[in-house]
Protein backbone atom coordinates (compact mmCIF):
# COMPACT_ATOMS: atom_id res chain seq x y z
CA UNK A 1 0.00 0.00 0.00
CA UNK A 2 3.13 2.63 0.47
CA UNK A 3 4.75 1.93 -2.31
CA UNK A 4 7.53 0.30 -0.65
CA UNK A 5 8.21 -3.25 -2.25
CA UNK A 6 11.65 -4.23 -2.45
CA UNK A 7 12.61 -1.89 0.53
CA UNK A 8 11.75 -4.46 3.36
CA UNK A 9 15.32 -5.03 4.16
CA UNK A 10 16.59 -1.90 3.70
CA UNK A 11 18.13 -0.15 6.68
CA UNK A 12 15.95 3.35 7.62
CA UNK A 13 18.84 5.33 6.58
CA UNK A 14 19.18 3.80 3.35
CA UNK A 15 15.53 5.22 2.69
CA UNK A 16 14.88 8.72 0.78
CA UNK A 17 13.13 11.42 3.18
CA UNK A 18 9.64 10.35 1.22
CA UNK A 19 10.22 6.79 1.89
CA UNK A 20 10.70 7.37 5.63
CA UNK A 21 7.52 9.56 5.78
CA UNK A 22 5.76 6.36 4.00
CA UNK A 23 7.64 3.59 6.86
CA UNK A 24 5.92 6.19 9.49
CA UNK A 25 2.78 6.34 7.77
CA UNK A 26 2.73 2.28 7.69
CA UNK A 27 3.66 2.48 11.31
CA UNK A 28 0.78 4.07 11.84
CA UNK A 29 -1.82 2.41 10.17
CA UNK A 30 -0.60 -0.98 11.26
CA UNK A 31 -2.69 -0.95 14.36
CA UNK A 32 -5.72 0.09 12.31
CA UNK A 33 -6.68 2.78 14.36
CA UNK A 34 -9.89 4.74 14.02
CA UNK A 35 -8.60 7.99 14.43
CA UNK A 36 -4.80 8.99 13.21
CA UNK A 37 -3.02 12.53 14.48
CA UNK A 38 -0.77 13.90 11.71
CA UNK A 39 1.08 17.06 13.06
CA UNK A 40 3.12 18.45 9.83
CA UNK A 41 4.14 14.83 8.65
CA UNK A 42 5.41 16.42 4.79
CA UNK A 43 6.52 20.05 6.16
CA UNK A 44 10.11 18.67 5.20
CA UNK A 45 9.51 17.43 1.75
CA UNK A 46 10.27 18.86 -1.26
CA UNK A 47 7.44 19.93 -3.47
CA UNK A 48 7.04 17.26 -5.79
CA UNK A 49 7.80 14.52 -2.55
CA UNK A 50 5.05 16.19 -0.81
CA UNK A 51 2.25 16.12 -3.51
CA UNK A 52 3.10 12.37 -3.89
CA UNK A 53 2.85 11.55 -0.06
CA UNK A 54 -0.89 13.43 -0.02
CA UNK A 55 -1.86 11.71 -3.12
CA UNK A 56 -0.71 8.12 -0.99
CA UNK A 57 -1.95 9.38 1.98
CA UNK A 58 -5.70 10.15 0.78
CA UNK A 59 -5.62 6.79 -1.00
CA UNK A 60 -4.26 5.28 2.16
CA UNK A 61 -7.52 7.25 4.10
CA UNK A 62 -10.18 5.57 1.68
CA UNK A 63 -8.83 1.92 1.96
CA UNK A 64 -8.27 1.68 5.76
CA UNK A 65 -11.52 4.46 6.31
CA UNK A 66 -9.72 5.95 9.28
CA UNK A 67 -10.53 9.55 10.13
CA UNK A 68 -7.20 11.86 9.90
CA UNK A 69 -6.46 14.93 11.89
CA UNK A 70 -3.97 16.82 10.08
CA UNK A 71 -2.06 19.87 11.11
CA UNK A 72 -0.80 21.88 8.76
CA UNK A 73 0.48 25.97 8.13
CA UNK A 74 -0.09 24.84 4.27
CA UNK A 75 -3.34 26.05 2.95
CA UNK A 76 -3.59 24.38 -0.12
CA UNK A 77 -2.57 21.26 1.40
CA UNK A 78 -5.48 21.82 4.12
CA UNK A 79 -7.94 22.32 0.71
CA UNK A 80 -6.43 19.47 -1.30
CA UNK A 81 -6.30 16.83 1.73
CA UNK A 82 -9.27 17.73 3.68
CA UNK A 83 -13.43 17.41 4.27
CA UNK A 84 -13.11 19.77 6.80
CA UNK A 85 -10.64 22.90 7.97
CA UNK A 86 -10.35 24.08 11.20
CA UNK A 87 -8.62 27.26 11.08
CA UNK A 88 -7.25 28.41 14.77
CA UNK A 89 -5.97 31.70 16.33
CA UNK A 90 -2.99 31.85 17.91
CA UNK A 91 -2.34 31.91 21.97
CA UNK A 92 -4.69 30.97 23.61
CA UNK A 93 -5.38 28.21 20.51
CA UNK A 94 -8.98 28.83 19.61
CA UNK A 95 -11.14 27.56 16.76
CA UNK A 96 -11.81 30.47 15.00
CA UNK A 97 -13.59 29.16 11.50
CA UNK A 98 -14.39 25.65 10.26
CA UNK A 99 -14.76 25.46 6.28
CA UNK A 100 -16.83 22.88 4.93
CA UNK A 101 -14.00 21.59 1.47
CA UNK A 102 -16.71 21.13 -1.22
CA UNK A 103 -14.46 18.84 -3.23
CA UNK A 104 -15.43 15.04 -3.18
CA UNK A 105 -13.18 12.52 -1.43
CA UNK A 106 -11.70 11.26 -5.11
CA UNK A 107 -9.43 14.15 -5.94
CA UNK A 108 -6.59 14.98 -8.01
CA UNK A 109 -4.85 18.10 -6.87
CA UNK A 110 -4.30 19.10 -10.76
CA UNK A 111 -8.07 19.23 -11.35
CA UNK A 112 -9.19 21.55 -7.76
CA UNK A 113 -6.59 23.87 -7.76
CA UNK A 114 -7.81 24.95 -10.78
CA UNK A 115 -11.23 25.73 -9.54
CA UNK A 116 -12.72 28.86 -9.12
CA UNK A 117 -14.05 27.89 -5.58
CA UNK A 118 -10.31 26.65 -4.33
CA UNK A 119 -9.08 30.15 -4.97
CA UNK A 120 -11.85 31.73 -2.87
CA UNK A 121 -11.78 29.59 -0.12
CA UNK A 122 -7.67 29.97 -0.76
CA UNK A 123 -8.75 33.75 -0.42
CA UNK A 124 -11.06 33.33 2.39
CA UNK A 125 -8.64 31.30 4.42
CA UNK A 126 -5.89 33.81 4.02
CA UNK A 127 -8.22 36.70 5.05
CA UNK A 128 -8.99 35.13 8.39
CA UNK A 129 -5.27 34.20 9.37
CA UNK A 130 -4.33 37.74 8.36
CA UNK A 131 -6.64 39.33 10.77
CA UNK A 132 -5.95 36.42 13.71
CA UNK A 133 -2.05 37.89 13.09
CA UNK A 134 -3.07 40.86 13.36
CA UNK A 135 -5.04 40.42 16.41
CA UNK A 136 -2.62 38.72 17.78
CA UNK A 137 -0.02 41.64 17.10
CA UNK A 138 -2.41 43.60 18.25
CA UNK A 139 -2.88 41.62 21.86
CA UNK A 140 1.05 41.33 22.32
CA UNK A 141 1.29 45.10 21.95
CA UNK A 142 -1.08 45.92 24.40
CA UNK A 143 0.12 43.93 27.09
CA UNK A 144 3.78 45.83 27.00
CA UNK A 145 4.07 48.58 29.44
CA UNK A 146 3.02 51.97 28.13
CA UNK A 147 2.09 50.39 24.66
CA UNK A 148 5.37 50.04 23.15
CA UNK A 149 6.08 48.42 20.20
CA UNK A 150 7.74 45.13 20.78
CA UNK A 151 10.83 46.04 18.31
CA UNK A 152 11.81 49.08 20.33
CA UNK A 153 11.18 46.78 24.14
CA UNK A 154 14.42 46.02 25.37
CA UNK A 155 15.53 42.69 25.70
CA UNK A 156 16.62 42.06 29.03
CA UNK A 157 12.54 42.72 30.14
Amino acid sequence: MMGLRGFEHHAVYELSGGMRQRVAIARAWISQPLLLLMDEPFGALDAQTRLAMQELLLAAREQRRSTVLFVTHDIEEALFLSDRIAIMSGRPGRIVEEIAVPYPRARAYQEIIATPTFGELKRSILATLREQAARSQHATTESLPHGDDLRSYPRSH
